[in-house]
């Protein structure tokens, strides 16, 4: 790993620590884009080194530790799992040899508000500029470049790292404000659209289901009169994709689901506000969780309370699809 200080004139270096399946689809897009623009390498650090192989493969320059990833970039990116790991991560970087002042970081992680602010609080401390990012869409579409991106930070900030967001990783980006709580805010609300939609697309294919109607009409209806996202969690309960083949990746992860989840209703009750309709679907998550434990803890995704609404009406978890894939 190159361990020169860049010039003043050179792009600044960036650095990528996380490499779930959503960071490691960010970093990739990151990474060509620098190699295109710049020819530069994304530096990147995991803590399971065999996730950044295929990074690495491409160019891409692996760090033993958070620590010596903080000493040679400027720009540090985190897509972690949950609030601990953000943390721990911010931590180790205000603690590394060089030290956070003059490093600017942005946290990709849907993570509660208030660590939000209180990470934005710790890295401000020590001389870094600080930026909340998360982002909206499944791995498929973090692996095409095409999430939403909501932003929240410091104005200036934004321009220095604009040219590694919309049109690298995301399609748009959403500003909300220079507090950085506010975007973890906005996505933890944001998460209560998605996981509504999901509890009632998949109450509606029950009753497509159990009345007869079938599933194809249902989805013809949610495609023409409801858009892509209502279509989009459809497909993934028809397909299968609520509960992949063993071996298979969750597009989107049943127990960050529940984190996220669990993180809108507290900020609900912090507020006086009662959300019925999340904390509903939050218990149908908890209960597909259930499920998996009893069954080998087999990876679901989030649409998989999909299984949890099919039991309750008397159906089994799986579709036929899903028995006949996996026979």
């Amino acid at each position: 790993m190159t361990s020169a200080s860049p010039s003043h004139e050179a792009p600044a270096r960036v650095g990528w620590i996380g490499l779930g399946s959503m960071g490691n689809a960010m970093a990739k897009n990151i990474h060509a884009h620098l190699r295109s623009r710049h020819g530069a390498s994304l530096l990147f650090h995991n803590r399971t080194a065999s996730r950044g192989d295929a990074l690495a493969a491409l160019g891409g320059e692996r760090c033993a530790s958070v620590a010596s990833l903080a000493a040679h970039c400027d720009v540090i990116f985190v897509s972690a799992s949950d609030d601990a790991a953000v943390e721990s991560i911010v931590g180790q970087i205000v603690s590394a040899e060089r030290g956070a002042a003059g490093k600017i970081v942005v946290d990709t992680t849907t993570i509660h508000p208030d660590t939000t602010r209180a990470v934005a609080e710790t890295l401000r401390a020590r001389g870094a500029r600080f930026a909340a990012a998360p982002v909206f869409g499944a791995t498929p579409v973090a692996e095409r470049g095409e999430l939403l991106v909501v932003f929240a930070g410091p104005r200036d900030l934004y321009g220095a790292i604009a040219p590694m967001l919309e049109g690298v990783i995301a399609r748009k980006v959403l500003r909300v404000g220079e507090e950085p709580e506010k975007a973890t805010l906005l996505k933890t609300i944001g998460n209560f659209v998605t996981v509504g939609l999901m509890e009632v697309i998949a109450e509606a294919h029950v009753l497509a289901e159990k009345t007869g109607l079938g599933a194809e009409a249902l989805e013809q209806l949610l495609a023409l009169n409801y858009g892509t996202v209502a279509h989009s969690i459809s497909t993934r309960m028809t397909t299968g994709v609520y509960m992949p083949g063993r071996g298979e990746a969750p597009w989107s992860d049943l127990n960050l689901a529940i984190k996220d989840v669990g993180h809108g209703v507290d900020s609900a009750r912090r507020a006086g506000v009662s959300l019925d309709v999340g904390s509903a679907a939050l218990a149908h998550l908890e209960r597909a969780r259930a499920y998996s434990e009893a069954n080998g803890q087999r990876p679901l995704d989030s649409s998989s309370l999909y299984g949890i609404v099919r039991q309750d009406s008397g159906l089994d978890f799986r579709t036929d699809h899903v028995k006949e894939r996996d026979q």
